[in-house]
């Protein structure tokens, strides 16, 4: 998992509440319990205006000219902004893996579903609550102003608009401390493992039937 401290970016405009888990991945690509391969498809239903089938290649597919990630203006950012529930539906973590695979390194959003959330956390994904107020006024910069950027400072949690303003948001302390090290779930036991040896030489030692 990559390290993620500050990142400075264009935003990218998805004005949609209660974007769901089958929107951002379709079912009929969840092929693979690998974390790549799935950003070709993200939003497929949206991006493209033939149905999506998997191994057709989208470069083959009909693009949907009016879907707001299909226009050059947008095609370097990594910073998504979107309205309420985000996220929410099955709690597959092919999502996040799939904004993660096309780009995406945050998702700004009012609120999200519970299981997105956390999965997105644990895969490398920061979502950032914001007040709907604030979230509102980030949309209408953006509509006012094509490659509109934001800086996301993690270290000391904030969010800085393009006109200097600072918006401070919440996250929990572990998790804000595995994304700042790079380290996932595996990672995390991985960085444990000369204390995981002296456990089981220890063990070993003490109970070697159960080794046998």
């Amino acid at each position: 998992m990559e390290k993620f401290s500050r990142l400075k970016s264009v935003v990218a405009p998805l004005d949609r509440s209660n974007v769901d888990t089958d929107a951002i991945i379709p079912k009929q690509f969840l092929k693979s319990i690998k974390r790549t391969g799935f950003g070709k498809n993200l939003f497929d239903a949206w991006r493209y205006l033939d149905p999506g089938e998997p191994g057709v290649d989208p470069e083959e597919r009909e693009v949907n000219p009016d879907f707001v990630l299909n226009r050059k203006v947008y095609a370097k950012a990594r910073i998504l902004l979107s309205r309420e529930n985000f996220g929410c539906g099955s709690s597959r973590e092919h999502a996040p893996w799939a904004l993660i695979d096309y780009g995406f390194k945050v998702i700004i959003a009012p609120s999200f579903a519970d299981i997105f959330y956390n999965n997105s956390l644990k895969n490398g994904l920061l979502p950032i609550v914001l007040p709907a107020t604030v979230v509102d006024e980030m949309f209408k910069a953006v509509f006012l102003k094509e490659g509109y950027e934001v800086l996301v400072d993690l270290n000391e949690k904030f969010v800085q608009t393009a006109e200097n303003i600072k918006h401070r948001f919440e996250i929990d302390d572990f998790r804000r401390d595995c994304l700042l090290r790079g380290l996932d779930d595996i990672g995390l036991t991985l960085s444990h493992a000369e204390e995981i040896k002296r456990f089981e030489s220890r063990q070993k030692s003490q109970q070697p039937w159960l080794y046998k």
